[in-house]
């Protein structure tokens, strides 16, 4: 795994991102330098999401954020699609003394139907490896344990795949996850924003979204 180095004042409330299954810290760095200005200390992880399943995934990237954690401040987590899953997993193991909110934009808590029709693809288990196997509706019930902490949840409700949007995924979706799947139960907050999920972690009102929620522990009304 390769870490991304801190960035902000040592005094300021911290936040790990986390990216989703096949990208890079590269894809959150819009949302990470957008954090930054709001005030916020970042640690931008890369982590194996490809070659790991989730639990493993969280494993490895317990010593950069515990290192992270050891500022006497708040510790959020923002995390975009599968990041979110390797966020619950994380927490429910290693939960940080400090943690405060959560952020997930796009994250498929009750799992993705286009998983689910993909995962019996040869191709799909080579290219999205253990994790994506994780992905599934069936995988993903009563995976984890029930959230006991703010949690905001960010849906888009815009897709570009014709297929999965409109044939594969209940409505509304962004094309990879349903809004219905990104919610989940005991979230403290949740909105739809009008972005696919590719574009979720760039999208202008999401990324203010999600700075509002960890000001404030809820959305801001749209």
């Amino acid at each position: 795994m390769h870490e991304v180095a801190l960035k902000g004042d040592a005094r300021c409330p911290g936040v790990v991102l986390l990216h989703g299954i096949a990208r890079t810290s590269a894809s959150l760095k819009k949302l990470e330098r957008a954090l930054q200005a709001a005030g916020f200390a970042t640690l931008n992880l890369d982590y194996s999401s490809r070659s790991r399943p989730i639990a493993a995934l969280a494993d490895d990237i317990h010593p950069a954020i515990s290192e992270f954690a050891g500022r006497d401040t708040p510790l959020h987590f923002v995390a975009y699609s599968m990041g979110g899953l390797v966020a619950r997993t994380y927490i429910a193991k290693y939960r940080p003394t400090r943690l405060a909110g959560v952020v997930m934009l796009g994250t498929p808590n009750g799992g993705s139907e286009v998983a689910d029709l993909l995962s019996g693809s040869r191709l799909y288990r080579a290219f999205y490896g253990p994790a994506g196997l994780e992905l599934t509706t069936a995988t993903r019930r009563d995976a984890l344990p029930e959230v006991d902490y703010p949690i905001g949840v960010i849906a888009g409700n815009r897709f570009i795949d014709p297929v999965a949007g409109l044939f594969v995924l209940p409505k509304p979706n962004d094309g990879r996850v349903s809004v219905q799947s990104a919610m989940l139960s005991g979230m403290a907050d949740a909105v739809v924003v009008k972005a696919s999920h590719t574009g979720l972690p760039r999208h202008t009102t999401a990324i203010s979204q999600t700075i509002a929620f960890l000001r404030d522990g809820r959305f801001s009304p749209t």
